[in-house]
């Protein structure tokens, strides 16, 4: 193999082998990481992560970011706990889901129809955001007062038949998303407003009725993610999701989606997430505090997104010094 085809299949897949060096190192330096029920806890953990990242997943592909992710991830925790003392679960449930729509209707109708910058736009979004939810809350946390006698944390604890819910809502809604994206004319169509939108508006493509449905996508993920959240722990702090927008963004790019749209699969973006997820098992298995994965995602981050770039221009370097 001669040096153009590393440095190509570097470029490539350079991420998959990394992540396999990181998995041949945490398993000689702890034997726990490869336990089953290690594994079977890493995949459970990184369930709201990755049904956040599904619905990124298409944001990134048509072209635009969504930094607001984990701000409405609080807000919808925060909304169907105070929800399901006032009005019962049965209704608490589908009110939420309905209030964080409208949070994406909102991002898709700013960066769909007016074509402000996604970035500009989701990150004031992520504040607004942030602000509502304390103003919603009052600034309290918010518990569910009869924690025993409820069924809602069914999306958070409960099993079938020994498969933890949350892994079965992920996978579920993986296979749904999966099979809409790749299958599906519309699913073409936000491939195509994410490789040139100019191009496709011109061959007919609605492209902002595109973008603003990727982003009512991604806000009924959030709102699965949060009801996973708020089943698990029946209570939450209002910063729940705080910090999680980054991390869900570099699930997707560890997934080979590119910033720059119009690339990505659902199911290279669970690859991300449990990349992601499984790296951050072996540091707390092998000592490291959890205040180190900041530090490594952010790594991880640049790492994707340098190897994203070499990818498209066929090379590790820039021949621009």
């Amino acid at each position: 193999m001669n040096r153009e085809k590393i440095v190509t299949m570097l470029a490539r897949q350079g991420i998959l082998v990394a992540f396999a060096l990181f998995i041949i190192g945490f398993t000689l330096a702890n034997e726990r990481f490869l336990n089953p029920d290690n594994i079977m806890g890493v995949i459970r953990s990184s369930a709201i992560l990755g049904v956040m990242a599904l619905g990124v997943t298409f944001v990134v592909i048509s072209g635009n970011l969504d930094l607001s992710v984990g701000s409405m991830m609080s807000f919808s925790t925060i909304v169907v706990l105070d929800l399901h003392d006032k009005i019962g679960p049965e209704l608490a449930i589908p009110a939420m889901v309905m209030m964080t729509l409208c949070l994406g209707a909102v991002n898709g109708f700013l960066v769909g129809y007016l074509k402000l910058n996604s970035l500009i736009v989701t990150l004031g979004m992520l504040s607004a955001i942030h602000g509502l939810t304390l103003t919603y809350s009052g600034g309290q946390n918010m518990d569910i007062a009869d924690k025993a006698g409820t069924w809602f944390s069914v999306f958070g604890r409960g099993s079938v038949l020994g498969i933890p819910v949350p892994i079965l809502i992920f996978g579920l809604l993986s296979a749904i998303l999966g099979a809409v994206l790749a299958k599906t004319p519309f699913g073409r169509k936000i491939y195509a407003v994410g490789g040139n939108g100019v191009a496709a508006t011109f061959s007919g493509i609605r492209r902002a009725r595109v973008v603003f449905s990727c982003y009512l996508i991604s806000s009924f993920c959030v709102a699965t993610a949060g009801l996973i959240q708020a089943g698990r722990s029946l209570g939450s702090q209002n910063t729940v999701g705080q910090g999680l927008e980054l991390e869900v963004l570099a699930a997707v790019i560890l997934g080979g989606a590119s910033l720059m749209g119009g690339s990505g699969t659902i199911f290279k973006t669970i690859i991300g997430v449990l990349i992601l997820g499984f790296i951050q098992n072996g540091l707390l298995l092998v000592g490291l505090q959890f205040y180190a994965q900041y530090v490594v995602t952010w790594i991880i981050i640049i790492l994707a997104v340098w190897l994203d770039i070499a990818a498209k221009r066929g090379r590790l370097w820039s021949q621009i010094a």
